[in-house]
């Protein structure tokens, strides 16, 4: 059985959403047992992050597994995480990017964007930037923030794909908008340089400033330093923007 349409799945859904972990537990626990693939998924997630029962990265991987193996993508994705990571099984690559690529042609984004990286680190697959701008694309496509960040990237540096700082750009500032701090940071180094865009210190800090504000650790210190080669009207302006970008939510 895929996912229960159920009063009792939603209940449970809405108990863990709420952070009522307990309740979210013992309403997705009978429905797991009965075959609910995502209420099993839910039962890994809780194991593995301790959401209502003690932390048990073992437990975790039994209930993903039970899912991954019946084709629930979240639970193929989760298991492939516990081998890359070594949570509940002895660590190993080839099985984490087994299960991630069973997961990553099912169309779902966080599997292909790991699926990417792994080509790009050669983990437990030859490394191959062409494969990983492959699969990065896939998900930046679907508008994954971290796949869009990791294409930019691909395009800055010119691995997989002829450097194109325009393109880079492009991809930076999709995940950007999604508040994605390592994109936020590159943005901002992208106006700082001119590279794909005109040289802007105003922007350039914005970008940093906003980065540094979510704790991208590329970015905290480069504010102060871009600071130094703005006037004070510059400064003001950018520290202006990144208040106005921040009230908006974005």
């Amino acid at each position: 059985m895929a996912m229960s349409g159920c009063t009792d799945y939603q209940a449970a859904e809405n108990s863990y959403y709420r952070g009522d972990y307990e309740t979210a537990f013992k309403k997705f626990l009978p429905l797991a047992v009965q075959g609910d693939l995502a209420a099993q998924y839910y039962l890994g997630m809780m194991y593995k992050s301790g959401q209502g029962v003690s932390q048990d990265d073992q437990k975790a991987v039994t209930w993903f597994r039970l899912a991954a193996e019946q084709g629930y993508a979240p639970a193929r994705t989760a298991l492939g995480m516990m081998y890359k990571s070594g949570q509940g099984v002895s660590q190993d690559d080839q099985e984490a990017a087994k299960w991630l690529r069973l997961a990553a042609e099912q169309g779902f984004s966080l599997a292909q964007n790991y699926q990417g990286y792994m080509y790009y680190e050669g983990q437990g697959l030859p490394q191959d930037y062409g494969e990983a701008v492959k699969w990065f694309r896939l998900a930046a496509d679907q508008g994954y923030a971290s796949a869009q960040n990791n294409l930019g990237a691909m395009y800055a540096n010119g691995q997989g794909v002829p450097q194109d700082y325009h393109e880079a750009i492009k991809w930076y500032r999709l995940a950007a908008e999604q508040e994605d701090a390592s994109a936020q940071g590159s943005l901002g180094g992208m106006y700082e340089l001119g590279q794909g865009v005109p040289q802007d210190y105003v922007l350039a800090h914005m970008w940093f400033n906003l980065s540094a504000s979510q704790g991208g650790e590329d970015a905290v210190k480069i504010p102060d330093a871009i600071a130094t080669l703005m006037t004070p009207a510059q400064l003001a302006e950018a520290q202006r923007l990144a208040r106005e970008w921040k009230a908006k939510g974005k």
